[in-house]
């Protein structure tokens, strides 16, 4: 035997393994599909039989018609994009105020002391019901539904930003001192890096509440976007309607989430994984 087949085995027995932690993968996947389609299945019967009334909840079927024909009328997309105009608006004011807040609070002791304990108070009351005084401040247009989202955005970026930065490694600084860095390239090459990871976290809960925050915001005299279809659709009882709208905003959900998490791979490739299959 040479001493290149003890290698060619071992590269042998770890494509094979990695073969079947893929077929296995496969096989879960396809697994997890099975459920779903069983519970549109008893859906669309109970439906057909009469079991499950249309005022109570449109078939699988009927919901389908109803999203084509609201795709083919341009109904659906232009109120999808003023609700993603909406999210934009007020994500991105929750972004760059949760990161200078985070910053301020977690690179020092005093701005920890006066911005740390209001925002913790605001935390722990439900953002939801500040829609009421924001429609008596701001009134009841644009202003109270991109307020909403910013307030309900703002919480997840700073804990976790605010968190990743007192979490990283004081090692890492006394190196970066001892190469020379100032106080500034301290903060821009480690502090702001070793965070990352954290806010990005931050940024996809943050979207997630965005889009509820918005749920709850355009049901208030929206004249426009998804909201606005949903309350017209209560108005004539129109199940079908409203249960596209609320898969359109999962869907968006579940696209910026994806669109995040691209943004974790592409550029967090330094980081450890735990799991690598």
């Amino acid at each position: 035997m040479s001493a290149i087949d003890p290698i060619r085995n071992s590269a042998m027995l770890r494509r094979g393994t990695r073969s079947i932690w893929t077929g296995k993968s496969r096989l879960l996947g396809t697994q997890r599909l099975v459920s779903p389609l069983v519970l549109l299945i008893v859906w669309q019967v109970f439906s057909a039989t009469g079991l499950l009334p249309s005022r109570i909840l449109a078939s699988p079927f009927t919901i389908m018609e109803t999203a084509s024909h609201l795709m083919r009328s341009g109904e659906l997309a232009s109120g999808l994009a003023v609700s993603f105009l909406r999210v934009l608006a007020g994500f991105s004011i929750a972004l760059a105020l949760g990161v200078v807040l985070a910053l301020l609070s977690g690179l020092s002791r005093l701005g920890e002391t006066i911005i740390d304990p209001p925002l913790q108070m605001l935390k722990a009351m439900p953002f939801l019901g500040l829609l009421p005084l924001f429609i008596l401040w701001f009134g009841i247009g644009e202003a109270p539904k991109i307020g909403l989202v910013a307030v309900g955005a703002i919480f997840p970026i700073y804990l976790t930003l605010h968190a990743g930065i007192r979490g990283v490694d004081l090692k890492l600084i006394e190196a970066g001192r001892t190469l020379g860095l100032g106080q500034w390239g301290q903060i821009r090459h480690i502090i702001l890096l070793g965070a990352l990871p954290s806010l990005l976290v931050g940024i996809r809960y943050g979207l997630s509440v965005s889009w509820l925050s918005l749920v709850v915001g355009e049901q208030i005299n929206a004249g426009s976007g998804l909201g606005h279809i949903i309350t017209n659709a209560r108005d004539f009882l129109q199940t079908d309607v409203i249960v596209v709208c609320l898969l359109v905003y999962a869907a968006m959900g579940l696209a910026t989430d994806a669109l995040v998490r691209y943004i974790e791979q592409r550029y967090l490739r330094w980081r450890p994984r735990l799991v690598t299959s």
